[in-house]
């Protein structure tokens, strides 16, 4: 029975609604027809529209909801107060005043959204498409309607002061004419071409086109995805090649089989076939920059490989397919399909090194890797849309995945199909805008060999993560380049935390819907969309956190450090020494002189003595990397190397890191 009456109350205000807004579009034709023509006494039609007003009005306040625009409620005062002057004055030129106050209302009410935004157009549009915030074209869409509300703010003046002229020009016909049949229609015009100005506009909105959304039409078969070189180069890969690779590789990768596919791609197109179309088959996806033998055999488990270089074909190496070869077998056939991608049900495994000593698996979802390519492209999408970007960072790992592949595809910038390898490759980057990928070693390097004069790159953006940058580097970056660095803040298990530009503080931002905490020891909690997890992430970083949000980063309470960009685990380096049967300890430290290092010392056992018995320091430092080599890129691979009978240690036995520094700053370095 309560559900009835609330349902009949319901339908009640909506016909009173609907009334109103009838009376409200036809009042000057009603105000024509009834004292005009059938002669109504002007208090009698003044009680009228005081009624509706008042009830209508009455309606407005108990729906919050309709207050948002800031317009509804004035329609019924307006009214209300051309009803009551109306009585009182029994004139008929006052009930003829309410277009020339909705004008000045309207006229008002968008003209403050110019100077407060946002504008009423853009609010507008905002209740129409709510995926409009944060998006990729929302400066662009923001501009346009800031226009269009300029457009109507004109409008409204000029409409106001010609229904002023028709109120004292002392005829009731030319007032009910403009006000309810010209005004109406010039009105109509304005709409009606700005909505065909709209489509134009509409096309020319940079879309965001995230991996799990894409389809065929998502862009032009012409549009260019990837280039080779430099950009004037004129060597592209375009949507089309896109959609034709990923079917080829889809194709092989189902009649293949297997759940598990370790995907390595030195080639970034390659990459992003490769990627793209084992999600399309719902495949679990194994990324590790090392592909060396004795670290793909702990990890692999019982995956399927999919490469573009040649490797070893042994036990580690099984069930291998050639992206190359797969591409140019059957770069003619198939059917191009776009099998659609659900990113919560995606898995892509990456590795890190943990503070165990032993490669640690983190399981990443499409869907907070898509989220945090949507907060950068909201922050920095306007600047990046008109670049190109040229990465240096390998997209095994994840600042790689997420700004040298994913966030390229989503925005539809083209990106280099190579990773440069050496700072000189940036002098060739002078045709066009570029956005460049980076870490700080590689932008150390960079500063150390090159001079403003030498580079004459065109605006370009630099984004660098996978350490610190200092102030001085970034300072030094800022003068050659042109441009002081974004640095972005996360890792592995996080993405994207937070942001900030050291010539403005050293402050660092959250990334939006970021909520950050700190644990009993001071280091960074972090919950965010791009965690999967809701309890969040502990980090090894100790901060301090401010007032205002943001937050000043400390030092790391664990062992691992980032080498070249690498994160590597000194507790990892040790535990690879220790299982060679060799040493009974061993310590490992990060040294930085021109470039930051690992060292190693090494305590051997008795095997450990009678192998080295007699053999060069030489040699056996040539040894020991090539047996980390097993295990390790070559830029993490300690660079000196200490081999006395025992670790320096307090009276505790406590190894003192001061004390191992001592052994490498002695004269007789090796």
């Amino acid at each position: 029975m309560a559900r009835q009456t609330y349902s009949m109350s319901n339908m009640c205000k909506s016909v009173l609604r609907i009334l109103f807004n009838v009376v409200l579009a036809m009042y000057p034709l009603l105000l024509f027809y009834f004292l005009t023509i059938q002669m109504v006494p002007i208090r009698i039609f003044s009680l009228f529209i005081v009624a509706l007003a008042l009830v209508e009005f009455i309606v407005r306040i108990k729906r919050k909801s309709d207050n948002k625009l800031g317009l509804n409620s004035w329609n019924s005062i307006v009214l209300l107060f051309i009803g009551v002057f109306g009585f009182i004055f029994n004139s008929t030129t006052v009930l003829k005043l309410s277009p020339i106050l909705m004008n000045i209302i309207l006229l008002y009410t968008f003209g403050i959204t110019l100077f407060k935004p946002p504008t009423m157009i853009y609010r507008f549009a905002v209740l129409a498409d709510k995926s409009i915030p944060k998006s990729l074209g929302e400066k662009k869409i923001a501009a346009y309607c800031y226009k269009v509300t300029v457009i109507w703010s004109v409008f409204f003046a000029i409409n106001g002061i010609v229904a002023a002229l028709t109120v004292f020009s002392g005829s009731v016909l030319i007032w009910t004419i403009y006000n309810f049949g010209v005004s109406y229609m010039l009105a109509g015009i304005l709409f009606a071409c700005e909505f065909i100005v709209r489509q134009f506009v509409h096309k020319k909105i940079p879309k965001a086109v995230p991996l799990s959304s894409f389809n065929k039409n998502s862009r032009n078969l012409r549009d260019i995805v990837c280039y080779e070189g430099s950009w004037s180069d004129g060597i592209y890969k375009t949507w089309d090649d896109f959609l034709k690779g990923t079917s080829v590789l889809r194709k092989k990768i189902e009649s293949a089989g297997g759940d598990r596919w370790f995907l390595y791609c030195e080639d970034c197109w390659h990459f992003l076939l490769a990627f793209t179309a084992l999600l399309q088959c719902k495949k679990e996806v194994i990324l590790s920059g090392n592909v060396s033998p004795a670290y793909i055999a702990e990890i692999k488990g019982d995956a399927n490989f999919l490469v573009d270089r040649v490797i070893p074909i042994d036990g580690s190496y099984e069930k291998t397919f050639d992206i190359s070869s797969i591409l140019t077998e059957n770069i003619h056939g198939g059917i191009y399909k776009c099998p659609k991608i659900t990113s919560d049900e995606t898995s892509i495994v990456l590795f890190t090194s943990g503070s165990t000593g032993a490669p640690k698996a983190i399981k990443q979802r499409l869907t907070e890797l898509e989220n945090d390519n949507a907060f950068i492209l909201s922050m920095w999408g306007e600047e990046l849309l008109p670049r190109k970007v040229c990465s240096t960072v390998n997209q095994h790992h994840i600042y790689g995945l997420l700004f040298s592949i994913l966030l390229p595809f989503t925005a539809g910038i083209p990106f280099r199909r190579r990773r440069a390898q050496v700072p000189e490759e940036f002098l060739k980057l002078v045709d066009t805008e570029y956005a460049i990928i980076t870490i700080p070693a590689f932008l150390k390097r960079g500063v150390e060999i090159l001079t403003p004069n030498d580079l004459l790159a065109k605006s370009p953006w630099i984004f660098v993560s996978g350490g610190v940058l200092n102030s001085e580097l970034a300072s030094k970056t800022g003068g050659i380049f042109g441009f002081w660095p974004i640095e972005i803040y996360g890792s592995t298990e996080t993405s994207g935390i937070a942001w900030r530009q050291s010539n403005n503080g050293i402050e660092w931002t959250p990334f939006d819907n970021v909520q950050l905490s700190q644990n009993d020891e001071g280091c960074l909690v972090i919950r965010s969309p791009y965690i999967r997890d809701p309890a969040g992430f502990e980090t090894a970083d100790t901060v301090e956190l401010l007032k205002d949000g943001h937050f000043l980063l400390k030092e790391r309470i664990d062992s691992v450090v980032k080498i070249e960009g690498k994160r590597v685990s000194l507790a990892e380096v040790k535990a690879r020494i220790l299982q060679s049967g060799l040493a009974d300890d061993a310590f490992v430290i990060s040294m930085e002189s021109a470039r930051q290092y690992l060292a190693a010392v090494i305590i051997f056992n008795n095997e450990g003595k009678k192998k080295f018995n007699n053999v060069e320091i030489h040699d056996i430092n040539k040894f020991w990397k090539k047996h980390l080599l097993n295990y390790f890129e070559n830029t993490v691979i300690p660079k000196k190397w200490r081999y006395p009978e025992v670790l320096p240690a307090d009276s505790q036995g406590k190894v003192k890191k001061e004390a191992i520094l001592q052994l490498f700053l002695k004269e007789n370095n090796r």
